[in-house]
């Protein structure tokens, strides 16, 4: 019997899509291309989600990799990049619908240190019965190791928690753990047949 659900914030709960940052910012579709492959999916993302840096290390990082023509680009993306995560639809509705079932509800997320400056604008953090970001910790889904810390740290009998992400490989790690998982595909409807 599933008594908690365990949400993964990017594209679960929150859009990202780091196009909003570059269609903002950037002049032209070179420069594009270059800041989308070397912030968004250069070495320095990884590392910001093991907390090995912080967000606000990435721009000086990066920058020398980057022609100097794009650094004002590169630098409004880097510190700007958030402005993409604004709510999924329903998600905030899920939220109180799961809460209204009386289950428990967690965030298991892959996230640099900037998590506790955008992530209260959908829901302040004690709204959730508890929060696992992978900065925190110095690992990242779908190791398996980061569930287990999740599922020690409150106290979870795995197989009554169901993890919903994006990502099958995440899932995997979940399911690794012993938790039932979901691939979510932005339909919450789905989700609640699971549980329901």
């Amino acid at each position: 019997m599933i008594k908690n659900i365990v949400l993964d914030m990017g594209n679960v709960l929150l859009d990202y899509d780091p196009e909003v940052s570059l269609n903002k910012f950037c002049p032209d579709e070179e420069s594009k291309k270059i800041i989308r492959q070397e912030l968004f999916e250069g070495p320095e993302w990884a590392m910001g989600d093991r907390g090995e840096i912080s967000d606000g290390d990435r721009y000086g990082l990066i920058k020398p990799r980057v022609p100097e023509k794009y650094h004002d680009a590169l630098k409004k993306c880097a510190e700007n990049w958030d402005i993409c995560m604004t709510p999924v639809d329903g998600a905030l509705d899920f939220c109180g619908y799961v809460k209204s079932k009386g289950c428990g509800i967690y965030v298991l997320s892959n996230a640099s240190d900037k998590f506790y400056e955008y992530f209260p604008n959908f829901a302040p953090l004690d709204y959730f019965d508890g929060i696992v970001v992978s900065a925190d910790e110095g690992v990242t889904k779908p190791d398996i190791r980061i569930y287990e810390i999740f599922l020690e740290r409150y106290g979870l009998t795995p197989d009554e928690c169901l993890f919903i992400d994006d990502r099958e490989d995440n899932a995997e790690g979940a399911r690794a753990a012993g938790m039932q998982a979901f691939v979510f595909g932005n339909d919450f409807e789905a989700v609640r047949a699971v549980f329901d």
